[in-house]
């Protein structure tokens, strides 16, 4: 079965601001509470750019945690605190596999 993922590409403002990382990690505990949630990978560089890919089982799914009301907030702080520049792409997964 298809799953999606939402690939947020970002440059923050200040990497040393600990608002922002206080909320990600909000985030992240109020994400995996949500219905079609499958999991998440995050890497940050020195230089404030970052690409974080969540896992869905649904675009309904991804669509009820973008209309999610704290995480709404997030995002309108997002865009006027701590990135310079976003970008989000959302992509379907038709096969997944590993090295095991």
């Amino acid at each position: 079965m298809p799953s999606y993922a939402v690939i947020f590409i970002s440059t923050l403002k200040d990497i040393n601001d600990a608002s922002y990382g206080a909320m990600a990690e909000k985030m992240d505990v109020l994400s995996r509470d949500q219905d079609g949630y499958m999991g998440i990978e995050s890497v940050r560089s020195a230089d404030g750019r970052g690409i974080t890919i969540s896992y869905w089982s649904s675009l309904e799914a991804i669509k009820k945690w973008k209309a999610n009301k704290e995480h709404g907030v997030a995002q309108s702080l997002g865009k006027t605190r701590w990135y310079k520049n976003y970008k989000v792409q959302i992509c379907r997964i038709e096969h997944d596999y590993d090295m095991a």
